[in-house]
């Protein structure tokens, strides 16, 4: 198969290829996602084959607007749902919620009688939904277990021959993937954190469980990325967390005689010695959960095999950037 790069503005024919039960790589504004027709189980089980991922990890449902959600999820949820989604949609938020019998396929919900739902805030794929006619599954469009992409060249490396198509909307915006939250329990929850925090919910609805669930033995996960590895390049990364032990750190991997890279804020990056690869994380954390997928993946194809990584402060949008850098860290951190 020959995978093709559209512009942004070729909706059609992004479209043409999901009615066809092809898969298209779709942009959003936190990470590029593989989209397939939601409401056919034996297209949402080639997104599985072509990430390589496990079938009961529960794929996200990409929505044009929240009457479309209403064709699936439970409508009792109606009334909690639809505050959040007036205040955060289109945007960054995942919302999780039982489905009413039969609607949604097995292949998509992991197994689970609930389903997650986000209209994303991107006009060429809000186009696209609206011009297909029906919702897409969209689990982020990349090797499982990989950086998720947030640029079309990053699927393409990724799943170029195993996909019909990339809509390219150049770099997305955000660069971590949507918060999650779980309103089929008696206190919602949030079970991935992202760039909407629980303070901005709190603001919206009268409780939040901040406190991330853990996957047992066993059990199958209700939201992508809490179960397995994830965002982990070749390389192995160990986190930096106090930004005075970068010069120690440096010289430690330095003796090892491999090849190694920095990604850090140009603060710090000014004193990295010459000879070393490095990748900019801009000046704040922000910055940097815009760019760590980019700067893992971009010190991979540097063949580094060690990343010294920044850390921060798990707080606030700190901790979606923590949470992404931990789980590719392996829980690594530098002690000095």
């Amino acid at each position: 198969m020959e995978t093709e790069i559209l512009e942004s503005t070729q909706i059609q024919e992004a479209a043409d290829f999901l009615a066809d039960g092809q898969l298209v790589a779709f942009p959003t504004e936190t990470v590029y996602g593989l989209g397939a027709d939601a409401t056919r189980p034996d297209v949402v089980k080639e997104v599985y084959a072509a990430k390589g991922r496990p079938s009961d990890n529960p794929l996200i449902v990409h929505v044009s607007g929240p009457e479309m959600v209403w064709e699936y999820a439970d409508n009792s949820y109606k009334p909690l749902a639809e505050k959040l989604m007036k205040a955060f949609w289109p945007g960054p938020l995942t919302i999780i919620m039982p489905i009413q019998p039969g609607k949604l396929s097995k292949a998509v919900t992991g197994g689970l009688t609930t389903a997650a739902f986000r209209m994303p805030k991107n006009t060429a794929t809000l186009n696209l939904i609206k011009t297909f006619g029906k919702p897409i599954v969209g689990p982020s469009a990349n090797t499982s277990g990989k950086p998720s992409p947030t640029l079309a060249k990053h699927v393409y490396h990724d799943l170029h021959g195993k996909i019909a198509a990339i809509l390219d909307d150049g770099p997305t915006k955000i660069g971590v993937e949507s918060t999650v939250i779980d309103l089929s329990v008696d206190v919602p929850t949030i079970l991935r954190p992202g760039m909407i925090t629980d303070k901005d919910l709190l603001k919206v609805i009268d409780n939040v469980n901040s406190d991330h669930h853990k996957v047992k033995a066993g059990e199958v996960p209700k939201a992508p990325g809490m179960k397995y590895k994830h965002y982990a390049p070749s390389a192995q990364v160990i986190i930096v967390d106090d930004k005075n032990d970068f010069k120690q750190a440096i010289a430690q991997y330095q003796a090892k005689d491999v090849p190694m890279g920095v990604m850090a804020v140009d603060e710090i990056l000014q004193e990295v010695p010459a000879g070393i690869k490095t990748f900019s994380l801009g000046n704040d954390v922000i910055s940097a959960s815009r760019d760590l997928f980019a700067g893992l993946r971009q010190l991979d194809a540097d063949h580094v095999k060690f990343i010294l990584a920044q850390g921060f402060p798990d707080a606030d949008h700190g901790e979606a950037y923590s949470n992404r850098l931990n789980k590719s860290a392996g829980n690594t951190h530098y002690k000095n």
